[in-house]
Parts: C-alpha cells; structure tokens; sequence
C-alpha cells in the first residue's frame, strides 16, 4: 500500500495561501489546530505566541461571484496574545522554552471559546470573547475611569451601554502546574468535557478543568531505578465519544489501550497493538524509525493513525495483531537514515491527521512536501506547499521523488531534497476540504475547491 500514483483518485486542487512571517526561530510554528466547527484556527509557536484566525462570511456579492466554486471565506487573524514566557526551574537548574507544544480547543458551550496551550511544563486555559459594547454613565468613576471626588456627585445616573468598536479579549481563566516532572508532549479534552489528559515522557494525568492544584495520575511508566528504562510515552489521546478510553503511544512502536473502569491506575493496558518485526530487517536504526511521533483516532472511534518516521499506519481498534493499512510515506529515505541520523532529522516528530469522513489521511515530509493516501484505493499523492500557490486560483501542483527508475520531468532527486524545509504539524478542517498546513514560520491554508460536495478521494 501507498505507492506513488500517477493519477491517484485524489481532488488535490485547492488554493489560497496565508504566509505569517517573523523573525526565524521564535516565529517557527509548533502547533495547528481548527477549533470543532472549523471557524477559527489557532497556531502556536516557539516563541509562546498564540495566533488565532478566524473563517470570515462571504458577502452575497462574492457568493454570486463565485458560483458553485465554492468559496467559503478567507481566514484572518483573529486575536494574537503571548501564551507562554519562558521560566527557570531552580530546583534542577534548567531554562523551561515558552514553545508551544499543543493547543486544543473546548467544545463551545456559549459565545465565547475556550482554549488549552501547553509549553513543556506548564498548561493554560483560555477565554477569547467579544466585546462590542462599553458602558457609560458611572456615578464613581470619570470617563476615563479615574474615581471622583464624591463630594461633586450631586445625582445618580442609570449606567447605560453603548455600541463600540468590536474588541477581542482573551484572559487566563486556570493555570494548571507543577503536574509534570517531564515535557508534556501532549494534552487532550475527554469527550465528557469536564477533563482532559496531560502527557509527558513518562506520566500521564487527568485534570478536571474547574481544579488547578491537583492532577490524577492514569499512567506512570517511570521504573524504580531509571537505568532500567526501555521506552517513554510519545502521545496519547482520549476517545472521540466513550470518556472511558484513551490510548498512548510509545518510543518502542506500540500502542496502548487503556479503560479507565477497569481501574484507576491504568498501567496495565486492555489492549496492547504492535506490529511484530522482521529480525531479518533489524538494524541499528530499527528502534528509532518505528517510534510513534503522532497519534490520531478518528472521526468515528474505530480507528488509529500513527505516524513513525517512515511510514503511516492504521489500525483497527478490533484487531491487535498488526496495522490493517500502513502507508509508505518516505521510503526513499531508508538508504539515508545514517546521515539522517547524524544531522539529527531522523528524530524529527511528523504527525498525521484525518479527512472529515475519514477516508483519506495527511501527514508530513521534507523539501516542503505533504503526503495525502486514500484509504479506498490505497494510493498516494505528493504535494508541496510553496509561495507560488498563494497567487489567485493557484492549483496545487503534485510532486515525485526520484529515486531509481524511469525519470519525468519535475522529479526531485532524493540527493537534492532540503531537509531544513519539513512539514510537521498539520490540521484539517472538521467537516470540510480545507488543510492548514505549518512550514517553519509559514501558514498555508489550501482549500479544495473543484467540488465542495465531494471529500478527497
């Protein structure tokens, strides 16, 4: 599964491209995340900053422009606020990053959003609202909100409100510490939404949204003498609709099932998914390609998407014995792994993400590609996200690596990708054809938009 086609059943033509550009380094984007109706996208970076965007409503006169293309609206940004700053631990004299390793939204509950953002320590919550009235009228304050002399107030006054420019606020409601004593590397909201889990290397808890100075520990891996460790936690993620389950993923390529009613610590697992190894193919690398860097259920619960470093895989939550789908999404990097390992990109954590149906997965590669597979037919396209496709009406073009074989024009040799210029984090929109995608400090938002009935495949 998951060779290159030439002409794959996938509708790969989309358009519109958002570039937000800083200085390197600290503008680099380390999250993506729609919120559940897909109107507002949230970015986070390494410099702690969260950006928000959000889908604006096409006017009638676009509409009948636009005919049956099919356009929805062009996301801008939102709200922009400084999430993270960085600390200092000086129980262990370590400097702790503001980057911004997840974002998760809150199912919506009234007008305003919520949000949590997690550096490696240290987990928030956020209020963004709207404010499009002020009041006017105090009886003890001025208009510039200066307190008055009470000695001058001869009469009371109803305070009234008045229309104002539209305003965007967003406040810290909890601040959730001092509940890991390694990086977190992923958070997520339970389906129940009242908890969500926090995962580090070798810990995982669950909080309850309303209480910040305590966590329950679900999961602890850590062994009595840290020489006997084997493997660390990855990612893990709660069930999209049973509260009950979650699962994680570790270093050594397995996943792990867990149901919180069978017992409150969950370290004995209810379901153990691995996929047995060839010994004939084992090599010094084995250990590091198969670790999971991402994990995703989808849409319906009945499956898994992991990500490792070469390929992605699906599993089925029926049957434990192995992935029942595993595409390959770089094989043409197995010859490099020892370079690819000296200069560290073999470590790199790509994720993976699913189409609204769930019948086509995304996930990341290098030289600014993107690799799309559908799951009915099992073959793959190659997309590169580029500055050109920011130009109106622009068509995303396909893209090949040329690794032996017959050569076409366009090929990019494997010798000649640029491994400084990786796609690594991702989201898709909940119900429709549209893709954000994060290229170091660059955001593309690619709509599909030949036939908005029909999903990708």
């Amino acid at each position: 599964m998951g060779e290159d086609a030439e002409s794959p059943k996938i509708n790969h033509t989309f358009l519109r491209d958002y570039v937000t550009e800083g200085r390197a380094g600290a503008d680099v984007i380390s999250t993506v995340e729609f919120n559940q109706t897909g109107d507002l996208l949230a970015t986070g970076d390494k410099g702690g900053r969260v950006v928000i965007f959000q889908r604006e409503t096409e006017s009638k006169g676009e509409s009948e422009e636009v005919g049956e293309t099919g356009d929805c609206g062009e996301y801008n940004v939102y709200s922009t606020f400084q999430s993270h700053e960085p600390d200092f631990d000086y129980l262990k004299s370590l400097e702790i990053e503001e980057k911004i390793n997840k974002i998760r939204w809150l199912p919506q509950q009234n007008a305003a959003h919520f949000l949590l953002s997690t550096n490696d320590k240290t987990i928030k919550l956020w209020k963004v609202s709207e404010r499009d009235k002020r009041p006017e009228g105090y009886n003890l304050k001025d208009e510039e909100g200066r307190i008055k002399d009470t000695s001058t107030i001869t009469s009371l006054q109803v305070p009234v409100l008045k229309p104002t420019d539209l305003m965007v606020e967003v406040r810290p409601r909890r601040v959730f510490s001092n509940g890991h004593t390694y990086h977190v590397n992923s958070i997520s909201v339970n389906s129940d939404g009242e908890t969500y889990l926090s995962a580090d290397d070798l810990r995982i808890n669950m909080w309850h949204l309303g209480i910040t100075d305590r966590s329950f520990n679900i999961v602890d891996i850590k062994p009595a003498n840290m020489e006997d460790l084997t493997e660390v936690i990855t990612a893990a993620e709660f069930h999209p609709h049973h509260c009950h389950l979650f699962v994680y993923s570790s270093s050594k390529g397995t996943l792990r099932l867990c149901d919180m009613r069978a017992s409150a610590l969950c370290d004995r697992h209810t379901k153990l998914f691995e996929e047995p190894e060839d010994p004939g193919s084992r090599s010094f690398f084995s250990e590091i390609i198969s670790s999971v860097s991402d994990i995703k259920f989808s849409h319906s619960g009945r499956y898994l998407l992991t990500r490792d470093y070469l390929t992605a895989k699906v599993w089925d939550l029926n049957m434990d014995k192995g992935p029942v789908e595993t595409y390959q999404v770089h094989e043409y990097l197995r010859s490099k792994l020892c370079s690819l390992y000296e200069n560290d990109c073999i470590f790199d954590k790509f994720e993976c993400v699913w189409n609204s149906s769930d019948s086509v997965i995304m996930t990341g590669a290098y030289n600014s590609f993107f690799r799309m597979f559908d799951r009915e037919t099992g073959r793959g396209v190659t997309l590169e996200a580029w500055r050109e496709s920011s130009k109106p009406r622009a068509v995303l073009r396909t893209r090949r690596v040329y690794n032996g074989g017959k050569r076409r024009r366009g090929d990019v040799g494997v010798d000649s990708l640029d491994f400084t210029k990786k796609i690594l984090h991702m989201a898709w929109h909940p119900s429709e054809n549209i893709i954000a995608i994060a290229a170091t400090n660059n955001l593309y938002i690619f709509q599909d938009r030949v036939n908005p009935e029909t999903q990708l495949q």
